[in-house]
C-alpha cells in the first residue's frame, strides 16, 4: 500500500489536493464511527484501466447509509462520475478506491443528525492485500476469540466503519499470534468471514460459502465467485458452516476486493487438504483474473472503462 503517488481526493463535489483533504477534529465519524464505504478496484486490463463491478459497489454504498438514515447529497451517477474523474487525476492504471460517506461537523453527540452527510473519494496503489505470494501459496488463518457482531447489535449486510472495529480485533489477534488472517465464528458458533473478506471452502467435490444470515457482508466478489462457480459446473450451495467442517476440507479460500481469491493453506496449524492451493480454487482464481485483466471478454458487464470507449462486454 503506498499513499506516495496520490495526487488528488474527491471531496463533496470537487478534486482538492491530497495535502488539503482536511476535516475538523469534531468530524462525528471520529468520534461514533458514523459512516459507510466501500473499496473498489481498479485493474489494469489490455484495453486500458477498469474499475470491477463499481455500479455495484455504488448501489451497496447506498444502502448501507440508507440503513443507517444517511441521506447521500449526490446521485448515484454523480458518485459514478466522480470515480472515475479521481482515477483519471492521480494518472492510475491499477488502484485500490475508497468511497466514504460519513457525518461531518456540526455537533457531538450520540444523536447524529444534526452534522452534514459529506462524501470522499480516494485511490491509492496497491497489491496483494494478503502478501504477494498469496494467491499461490496461500495464508495461514485461525479461528478468532472475537465473535462476528451478532444480529440485533449491528447490521452486519452494512458495510459501516464502525463495524470493523470488531474486524480490527479478530485482524491484530491473528497478527499477534502468527497468521495472516482470522476467521470469525457467528452468534450461533458457525462460520461467518474473516475479518475482511468473505469465505468458501471445498468438501467432498462441493463448494459451500455462509449464508448472508451468518452475520456475512454481502461481498461484491463472494457474489462474483457464486457466478463463477455456476458457470464452471461447480456444485454450489450457501450453508451453514460449523467449525470442524473447516479442519475436514479439502480447498479454503477468502474473498474480497482486497483479498480478491485468496487460498488459505492451514486453519489453527491444520493444513487445509495437503496445504497447497486445491484445483477448484485455482479454477476459480483463473476464471476471475481472465476476466478483470481483460485476457478474455467481459461477458458480465463488470468492467467500467476509466478512459469510456470500449463498451462492457465488448473485446
Amino acid at each position: 500500500m503506498s499513499f506516495e503517488n496520490v495526487k488528488k481526493v474527491w471531496m463533496n463535489g470537487k478534486l482538492v489536493d491530497l495535502a488539503d483533504a482536511k476535516i475538523s477534529i469534531f468530524t462525528h465519524a471520529l468520534h461514533y464511527g458514523s459512516g459507510v464505504f466501500e473499496g473498489e478496484r481498479c485493474y489494469n486490463t489490455a484495453r486500458g484501466p477498469a474499475i470491477f463491478r463499481l455500479e455495484d459497489h455504488l448501489d451497496r454504498l447506498f444502502w448501507s447509509a440508507k440503513i443507517y438514515r444517511m441521506a447521500i447529497p449526490f446521485t448515484v451517477e454523480e458518485l459514478r462520475k466522480a470515480t472515475l474523474e479521481v482515477v483519471r487525476a492521480n494518472d492510475f492504471k491499477a488502484c485500490y478506491i475508497r468511497p466514504l460517506v460519513y457525518r461531518g461537523y456540526g455537533s457531538l453527540g450520540v444523536n447524529p443528525f444534526p452534522n452534514p452527510v459529506d462524501v470522499a473519494i480516494g485511490c491509492y496503489e496497491w497489491g496483494r492485500y494478503l502478501g504477494a505470494d498469496s494467491l499461490e501459496q496461500g495464508v495461514d488463518a485461525c479461528c478468532s476469540s472475537w465473535m462476528r457482531i451478532a444480529p440485533n447489535t449491528m447490521p452486519a449486510m452494512a458495510k459501516a466503519t464502525a463495524n470493523y472495529a470488531n474486524s480490527q480485533l479478530i485482524k491484530m489477534e491473528a497478527i499477534t499470534n502468527g497468521y495472516h488472517e482470522g476467521i470469525a465464528m457467528d452468534h450461533n458458533g458457525r462460520i461467518s468471514e474473516g475479518s475482511g473478506e468473505n469465505l468458501f471452502l471445498v468438501w467432498k467435490g462441493r463448494l459451500y460459502t455462509p449464508p448472508l444470515s451468518a452475520s456475512t457482508l454481502p461481498g461484491i466478489t463472494r457474489l462474483s465467485v457464486i457466478q463463477l462457480a455456476r458457470e464452471l459446473d461447480f456444485q454450489m450451495e450457501e450453508k451453514t458452516i460449523p467449525r470442524e467442517m473447516i479442519y475436514a476440507a479439502d480447498e479454503m479460500f477468502f474473498s474480497g476486493t482486497a483479498a480478491e481469491i485468496t487460498p488459505i493453506r492451514s486453519v489453527d496449524r491444520i493444513p487445509v487438504g495437503n496445504g497447497k492451493r486445491g484445483p477448484m480454487t485455482e479454477a476459480l482464481q483463473k476464471a476471475f483474473f481472465d476476466i478483470v485483466e481483460g485476457k478474455v471478454a467481459d461477458r458480465y458487464g463488470w468492467l467500467t472503462p476509466v478512459y469510456a470507449s470500449v463498451p462492457a462486454g465488448v473485446q
